[in-house]
C-alpha cells in the first residue's frame, strides 16, 4: 500500500503542481486511508508539496560535498536575488527555493535542480545565467 500512496501523491503532484488538503481527503476516501496517513507521507518526502510551487521549484544541495565547496554562498545569494528564503514561493510565483540533501551531484558541487534538472560547479556567475534563461 505505501507505494501505491506514493504513486497516488506524485500523480496530484505532478497534475496539480502540489498536493493540497482538498486532494488528499479525496485520496484518503478512494483509498480508504486515514487522511494523517496521506499527510504524513505528503509531508515526509521532500520531493512531495504541499503547498502552491512557483513555476521554478530550485532545490539546491547543503550535503557535506556542497557545503565544504561554498553551498552557503550561493543558498544567501539565491535568497537575496529571489527575494525568499528555503521554503518559499516568490511573489511573482515565477521561484521556489528549497535546500535540500544530496542530489547525486556529489561529484560536481555545488549542485541545485531546477524542476528536476541538475546545475553543477554552481557559481554566483552560473546561477545569475540561469535565473536570467528562467526569468525570460
Amino acid at each position: 500500500m505505501p507505494d501505491l500512496l506514493l504513486t497516488e501523491l506524485r500523480k496530484i503532484q505532478k497534475k496539480e503542481g502540489y498536493i493540497s488538503e482538498k486532494a488528499m481527503k479525496k485520496l484518503s476516501i478512494r483509498l480508504n486511508i486515514p487522511i494523517v496517513q496521506i499527510y504524513a507521507a505528503a509531508t515526509f518526502y521532500s520531493k512531495l508539496f504541499t503547498t502552491p510551487q512557483g513555476k521554478y521549484v530550485i532545490e539546491i544541495c547543503n550535503s557535506p560535498s556542497c557545503y565544504l565547496n561554498g553551498s552557503l554562498n550561493l543558498i544567501k545569494f539565491l535568497e537575496d536575488k529571489l527575494k525568499i528564503r528555503s521554503g518559499e514561493t516568490s511573489k511573482d510565483k515565477k521561484f521556489s527555493l528549497h535546500i535540500c540533501s544530496c542530489i547525486g551531484c556529489c561529484n560536481k558541487p555545488p549542485a541545485m535542480l531546477v524542476n528536476d534538472m541538475a546545475y553543477t560547479e554552481l557559481t554566483k556567475e552560473k546561477l545569475e545565467k540561469i535565473l536570467k534563461e528562467c526569468k525570460s
